[in-house]
């Protein structure tokens, strides 16, 4: 993250009266979302401002503890005197941060084994990821089913998001099963053991991992079950 992305204005318009948060990295605009702020997204523009309808004590209250929230996780803001105080608040993992962890595993995996055991927490049928992601949908579209005015356009979007889930499930978890008879390791990857042994020529070397493999290596195709080149471990 360039130095630019850490500096924010979270600051009343003189004109609108609406108070306003400008600049940032995605991760201050998270903050800021999660503090009730409202993004905007505007040809030229995009900035964050706070949900209309709330009286002047409540907007001081959320600009207030987005600054400190902010502040907390090392970005620089400049904001109105009412909005500026000394506290700070814990910044706590979020759900979203346990979804990147199940990436980051992926992305250092080096055997199939380890990448069927990633992604089985995002399709578990019981309490994987996209399993909770569908009931939450499904909450979402009962709600705005019971609200006084409805939102036909909405409800339509909730139905066509679950039905895009759906195979995303149902894709995502074939591929999981897929994966999870196909014993190889990444041809690109290989496991650390952070030992040196015993016979090792070189003093001063950390680890006796073997090079890494040449560059030109061709990237491996999709993987399947019944690929010739492939052969499932015998049981």
């Amino acid at each position: 993250m360039s130095l630019a992305d850490r500096f924010l204005f979270v600051k009343r318009d003189p004109h609108s009266e609406e108070v306003l948060a400008r600049g940032g990295h995605p991760e201050a605009h998270s903050i800021l979302q999660r503090t009730g702020f409202v993004s905007v997204v505007r040809v030229h523009e995009n900035y964050h401002r706070l949900p209309t309808g709330l009286d002047d004590a409540e907007e001081i209250r959320l600009a207030t503890r987005a600054v400190a929230r902010l502040r907390s996780v090392g970005h620089h803001v400049t904001c109105d005197d009412d909005f500026d105080s000394e506290t700070t608040e814990a910044h706590y993992p979020t759900i979203g941060d346990s979804v990147a962890e199940t990436a980051e595993r992926i992305q250092a995996a080096t055997t199939t084994d380890e990448v069927t055991d990633a992604l089985t927490e995002l399709t578990a049928p019981h309490d994987g990821v996209l399993t909770a992601l569908d009931d939450a949908l499904a909450a979402t579209a009962d709600f705005q089913h019971t609200l006084g005015t409805k939102h036909d356009s909405v409800e339509r979007l909730l139905h066509v998001a679950q039905d895009a889930l759906g195979v995303l499930t149902s894709s995502l978890g074939a591929l999981r099963n897929a994966m999870a008879d196909v014993h190889v390791h990444h041809p690109l990857r290989r496991g650390c053991s952070a030992e040196v042994g015993p016979d090792e020529r070189e003093a001063s070397a950390t680890c006796a991992c073997p090079p890494p493999a040449p560059l030109g290596i061709a990237a491996p195709g999709p993987i399947s079950p019944v690929a010739a080149s492939v052969q499932p471990r015998r049981r």
